[in-house]
């Protein structure tokens, strides 16, 4: 039993579809009008029914008021690190502070090479997105008066100069699910966006994928509990409960409460293709899934001081 206490976000996982041409846009304002914390889109540039989701994000944030946009997660191996930094911090000046780092390692590399990136094998890809965050986090230092100096396997930045500043700390959220990645995780990122649809054992593998990032923020000194641990949900709104997350949005709060307290993750991240089911989820899950929390949360806490 993991509850690493972070507070709740919400928030909306979205394709990036280019037919209509507004659909993805007018689902994220949709996400926006009801109150939802963050709207994430997929990023494939190999897809070519979808749009190129930082463009996306980048008009989606800009037809939006209150919501954080993400990747979910961006395609680093067709980005180049020191430039995205710098589109980063450009974006969350332009919206003001809403914008986050959703990232992965890379993975349909035949699709990739077919777009004229590097084929890498797993171990390869992960030093590589090591070597990735450690340069978008030096232009991000924009205090700092050296320029930027990686000489990396895979990314070197030689003189770069640094900045501009993010409007906040932008998180780096690192889609990943096995051990060497799940430990960069810990060791480096902000948050952990892996989606339950890909969990071989379902819900009960978030332990032992829990474990070694905790591993990795162990290694380096960093307090596990400062790794946002999220996940991409899906399922069905229904009268009767069927299964997990298919069922009543009582049903919703429940298991998704038990997530939170069991496992550690404290942002759910809805799959979905229109405005109802995002308003259902809005109105009705995310405000008893908090209230379940708290209310257990409180309960502890009285238990803890009763000692």
């Amino acid at each position: 039993m993991t509850d690493y206490g972070q507070n709740l976000l919400f928030g909306t996982f979205i394709a990036p579809v280019n037919q209509p041409p507004l659909q993805a846009v007018e689902l994220a304002q949709v996400s926006d009008q009801a109150g939802l914390d963050l709207v994430t889109f997929q990023d494939h540039p190999y897809q070519s029914k979808f749009h190129d989701t930082w463009t996306l994000l980048s008009y989606a944030a800009s037809r939006t008021k209150n919501i954080h946009v993400s990747g979910n997660v961006l395609n680093l191996p067709l980005r180049q690190p020191a430039v995205l930094a710098r589109s980063a911090a450009s974006l969350d000046l332009l919206s003001g502070g809403r914008f986050e780092m959703g990232i992965g390692a890379g993975g349909f590399w035949d699709a990739i090479e077919a777009m004229g990136g590097r084929r890498l094998e797993p171990g390869q890809s992960i030093a590589a997105l090591e070597e990735a965050i450690t340069i978008m986090r030096d232009i991000w230092a924009a205090d700092e008066r050296s320029g930027v100096h990686v000489r990396g396997q895979y990314y070197t930045v030689d003189g770069a100069k640094r900045g501009p500043k993010p409007a906040h700390d932008i998180g780096i959220w690192i889609g990943a699910y096995k051990p060497r990645i799940l430990n960069l995780t810990g060791r480096m990122g902000d948050g952990w966006l892996p989606s339950l649809a890909y969990l071989k054992g379902g819900v009960s593998d978030l332990e032992e994928m829990n474990k070694h990032i905790d591993e990795g923020a162990a290694t380096a000194g960093r307090d596990p509990s400062a790794i946002r641990r999220m996940l991409n949900i899906s399922g069905q709104f229904s009268s009767t409960g069927r299964s997990l997350l298919n069922g009543p949005t009582k049903q919703w709060a429940e298991e998704l409460a038990d997530m939170t307290l069991q496992y550690g993750i404290t942002g759910f991240i809805l799959a979905a293709a229109d405005a109802p089911t995002i308003e259902i989820f809005a109105a009705e899950v995310v405000p008893a899934t908090r209230e379940l929390v708290a209310a257990e949360r409180a309960k502890r806490v009285t238990s803890t001081s009763a000692v």
